[in-house]
């Protein structure tokens, strides 16, 4: 059995208002490619197929594309929800993706539902012949695990989920040994989650999704599979040194900061004793980001470079200004910069970290030695804002605190007169 392990694809993305439905295409082209390239039987993909709930008709297509396309060569699709999928969404075609080798497992229910068999790959006029178990298990939701209870801290709410989750996979997993032994067939047993585990590095455009304790699901919880495919983290790597449990990382870069990172999906042979072997599938740069640091004096070159990089394709850049981040108008500086140059600049922000010169650090103050209006002021000066946008947020922010002040007056009138 080889199965495709990928995660992360966040159709329908916008990245700072440029779509990625060019890249998205070519990644679906190259996965039917490579299908047939590596002998896959099966793909698996881990949670946040989509970036959001309610995603633009484009993603849809795509979707539908890649059912139509695995189902053609044979290869059946495992998709499991993540936690910027909507359920509702996916439920919708679940019935009518079954008949395309396509199963959805969007949601938690009993524990049988989640032990789906995945069929090596299909030969014309031959029977589906089952090659692993998998417990498919998409992102858990505390609302379908757990219920609050009065008087409960935040640490007992989190210690009580992670127990819940804890529970939820060794029930599936028993259900997959009740399948295997009813089947009568050696089988390996993959799991799946959408989660964060302790000791995954996670990037910018990786949502929380559990905080306290659960911000790192030990990894002695999950049930002893003989694979445990991950989703949720963007960046490829082991869980804890463990060659079985692995986040295969999205296929293409999320945010600025995950540019650097060697894209891939995974390859996982199994047989009837287990993992075999899990072989990354490097994943093609279907658009460059880039990132680069420097002085007003230091980035003609880095940027030069940037683009030569590029070979001939335009570059989706960030720029972060240091040393001159104390100047005005950066967005329009930088963006003369780059004039004649293959790169598409996103964003310019100032050096995180620093003030502006003339503005106070904090040093040894408190908060309750500056006032509200030095806080509002000295964040404000991080930022590359044009001048009427500076003003605008001012003006907003004014609003909001003289609002506040008008509020807390009006309640101790009304605690004077009680």
């Amino acid at each position: 059995m080889r199965l495709l392990h990928t995660s992360d694809w966040h159709l329908g993305q916008h990245f700072m208002g440029k779509s990625r439905q060019a890249e998205h295409a070519a990644l679906i082209r190259w996965l039917l490619e490579q299908v047939d390239v590596q002998a896959v039987d099966a793909v698996l993909i881990a949670g946040d197929i989509f970036d959001t709930g309610s995603p633009p008709s484009h993603a849809r297509e795509l979707y539908s594309q890649l059912v139509v396309g695995l189902h053609a060569k044979g290869v059946a699709l495992l998709l499991l929800g993540g936690n910027h999928d909507s359920v509702a969404t996916l439920a919708e075609s679940r019935a009518l993706l079954a008949c395309l080798d396509t199963t959805v497992v969007a949601t938690v229910g009993e524990a049988c539902s989640h032990v789906v068999p995945l069929p090596l790959r299909r030969r014309p006029g031959q029977p589906a012949e089952p090659g692993c178990l998998v417990c498919a298990l998409p992102f858990l939701r505390p609302r379908d695990l757990v219920q609050s209870q009065a008087g409960q801290s935040a640490e007992q709410k989190q210690q009580a989920l992670q127990s819940a989750i804890q529970s939820c996979y060794q029930a599936v997993h028993a259900a997959a040994l009740e399948r295997r032994a009813a089947l009568g067939l050696a089988l390996p047993i993959v799991a799946t989650g959408h989660l964060t585990t302790v000791g995954a590095s996670s990037s910018e455009s990786v949502r929380e999704i559990y905080v306290g304790s659960l911000d790192a699901f030990p990894t002695s919880a999950f049930p002893p599979a003989d694979y445990v495919a991950l989703g949720h983290i963007h960046q490829p790597q082991k869980v804890g040194g463990l060659e079985h449990i692995r986040y295969s990382g999205s296929p293409i870069a999320l945010s600025f900061d995950e540019s650097r990172q060697a894209k891939q999906m995974l390859l996982v042979d199994l047989d009837p004793g287990g993992l075999r072997a899990v072989t990354p599938l490097p994943v093609p740069c279907f658009q460059p980001l880039a990132t680069v640091s420097g002085s007003l004096a230091a980035l003609p070159a880095l940027m030069k470079a940037v683009a030569e990089a590029g070979q001939g394709r335009s570059v989706w850049l960030e720029v972060v200004v240091e040393q001159d981040d104390y100047l005005a108008n950066l967005g329009e500086r930088v963006q003369t910069l780059a004039e004649g140059l293959p790169l598409e600049l996103l964003r310019v922000r100032r050096q995180r970290g620093r003030l502006a010169p003339g503005i106070a650090a904090l040093g040894g103050e408190s908060l309750h030695e500056i006032s509200p209006d030095e806080v509002f002021e000295r964040r404000l000066a991080l930022e590359a804002l044009e001048p009427a946008m500076a003003q605008a947020l001012t003006q907003r922010y004014r609003a909001v605190v003289q609002g506040l002040d008008s509020d807390a007056t009006a309640h101790g009138q009304e605690g004077a007169g009680a």
